[in-house]
């Protein structure tokens, strides 16, 4: 697609046009390519579709119906059956780092969030900021004329206190309007959310008729409609970053009970069925094996507190349950808008399902709220007495539901291995994708997000931005892949909290340990991507050329040796 800034550059390639005076060619090229430049604009501006990008947290791969299933999905399912779903597509482990590469279009080191948020580890790929040589979408795509929005979880600037600078807010890095939190949602809740931000002023801890994951819809919702009563001719760009079903396991009851039963039958018969449906819908591989279930977890029969443990997964079921019913709203405006058509939606989680098991000490002992914002105590930690659900309550999905969230993979959120890194996503652009229905298998990575924006909205990755060199972009296009399905050989890196991994072509070379020497693992990823059987010592050469890869991308990157604190003396 030709761009304003592609029409700009070509008026500075004519030199002379013989036997015309030097003024009244410069008249003429310019009010030709002025009119040129008015038309094109015209165009694009009639043409260029809104874009809509709904990230879930920690939402694990086969969550939603179209992914293999039983929480109820329709909306996105929709999207799916109108669009494409891709099967291979990659986060980068842990919301923080996904959120930068997705924003960014680059490696999360490179943008200075290669860990979380909390603090400066004091190394340039792990400032817990966002630094000035990256550029967001919402950056580029103002300099392209589009209207800006977000809603919901930023979490990629350690500076998150009302007086604290502001440089890393959302509005300061493009968006024109935002309403969400600043934070993580380890501290915070759905009835009582933390850090809430109207652009950039802070807003109190909501107390009463307040649920997060409705609030982000109606005000998403919101924005889009204003932006549309506006008659403005630019199209928008809407970043939709849920919260669900991120812990605390909160929900409202009248939804969690259409889930009653539904996992009485235990993790074992779920996670069978998920991987039926999926290898059904084509998904997954019939030669990939199901995972086995985690170690750390016992078969249901002889499971204590069955019905606390079921419940755990109803309320997680029903936390992405009403996502998608806030989605199916989003989407509502558009119909009623005429924009549907032309809105490129784009919809993926920021990791695997969390393994994290709320419990007494540590981290969640120092941390979490003992009382709700009116004065009532909080039941903290994951207790079989207490049902999850309310907002006296604080309760995670654990290690066995997880690793139901994630069928058929190993491992979570924060690891390497596809239970952490798979994401689903799903692509949806009736205007510009004819495909309906269909898998696509290409490796791909969130960084491709940044891309992808770009290029459907004809808008170009600056050289340089506020007067600071910006760093190339990593990420790729997906628009090839709307209508093919060339897979092209690429390699990808991972590193986070030391565990380190890189895919190249059908071979992936991953560590469960943080960076310990000898803990390669080989899988080949065509026929075992379920990371079942370890080829390191079938194929030392392999694992010898991949670790040597991974190395020079590590230097590349700023990756530093873990751990930091060892690593500060060298």
């Amino acid at each position: 697609m030709t761009s304003v800034t592609s029409l700009t550059k070509m008026k500075t390639n004519f030199v002379r046009l013989d036997g015309l005076p030097w003024l009244l060619l410069v008249l003429i090229l310019t009010g030709s390519c002025e009119k040129i430049r008015k038309e094109e604009e015209d165009k694009l501006g009639s043409n260029r579709p809104n874009i809509l990008l709904i990230m879930a947290d920690d939402m694990g791969f086969s969550d939603l119906g179209c992914f293999g299933s039983e929480i109820n999905t329709p909306n996105l399912d929709a999207l799916a059956a109108n669009g494409l779903r891709y099967t291979q597509f990659y986060n980068s482990a842990r919301c923080c780092p996904t959120r930068a590469s997705l924003l960014t279009g680059l490696y999360p080191h490179q943008t200075g969030v290669g860990a979380m948020t909390n603090m400066d580890r004091g190394f340039d790929g792990y400032r817990a900021d966002l630094n000035n040589k990256c550029v967001t979408i919402a950056e580029a795509l103002k300099e392209a004329n589009y209207a800006t929005y977000m809603c919901g979880k930023w979490h990629v600037t350690r500076f998150i206190h009302p007086d604290s600078s502001k440089h890393n807010w959302p509005v300061q890095r493009g968006f024109d309007k935002f309403y969400g939190s600043l934070a993580g949602f380890g501290r915070s809740g759905f009835y009582h959310t933390k850090t809430l931000t109207y652009n950039n002023t802070p807003l109190p801890v909501p107390v009463n008729n307040f649920y997060y994951t409705n609030s982000i819809t109606d005000s998403a919702a919101q924005f889009i409609q204003d932006h549309l009563n506006s008659k403005k001719e630019e199209p928008f760009f809407m970043y939709l970053a849920y919260t669900a079903p991120h812990w605390p396991l909160h929900a409202p009851e009248e939804d969690i009970v259409r889930y009653q039963g539904k996992y009485d039958a235990g993790w074992d018969a779920v996670r069978k069925k998920r991987y039926e449906k999926l290898q059904e819908l084509g998904v997954v591989n019939e030669n990939w094996q199901l995972t086995l279930r985690d170690t750390s977890v016992g078969e249901w029969k002889n499971t204590d507190h069955k019905a606390w443990e079921a419940r755990r997964m109803e309320v997680h079921a029903s936390m992405v349950d009403l996502m998608d019913q806030g989605i199916g709203k989003v989407i509502q405006v558009l119909k009623k808008n005429g924009q549907l058509e032309n809105t490129v939606i784009l919809f993926l989680s920021d990791n695997g399902g969390s393994a994290e098991e709320i419990m007494p000490g540590g981290w969640f002992e120092k941390n979490l709220p003992d009382k709700t914002p009116d004065g009532r105590a909080i039941h903290r930690f994951n207790l079989p007495h207490i049902l999850a659900g309310a907002d006296t309550t604080y309760q995670s999905i654990g290690v066995p539901w997880a690793n139901v969230s994630n069928s058929p993979f190993q491992k979570y959120k924060r690891y390497l291995h596809e239970g952490g890194i798979a994401t689903p996503l799903v692509a949806h652009w009736p205007a510009g994708i004819d495909a309906k229905g269909e898998l696509r298998s290409q490796p791909a990575h969130v960084m491709d997000i940044m891309a992808t924006c770009l290029d459907v909205a004809g808008a170009d990755y600056p050289e340089e931005y506020k007067n600071h060199a910006i760093t190339p972009m990593e990420g790729k296009s997906l628009v090839t892949t709307f209508t093919n399905f060339t897979k092209e050989e690429r390699t990808l890196c991972w590193e986070h909290l030391g565990r380190r991994a890189i895919r190249k072509g059908n071979f992936k070379l991953v560590s469960v340990e943080r960076a310990g020497k000898g803990n390669w693992e080989l899988y080949d990823m065509e026929n075992d991507r379920t990371e079942t059987k370890n080829l390191a010592s079938e194929k030392p050469d392999v694992v010898q050329q991949l670790a040597s890869e991974w190395e020079e991308w590590a230097e590349k990157v700023q990756v530093k040796p873990w751990p930091w604190s060892k690593a500060r003396g060298r």
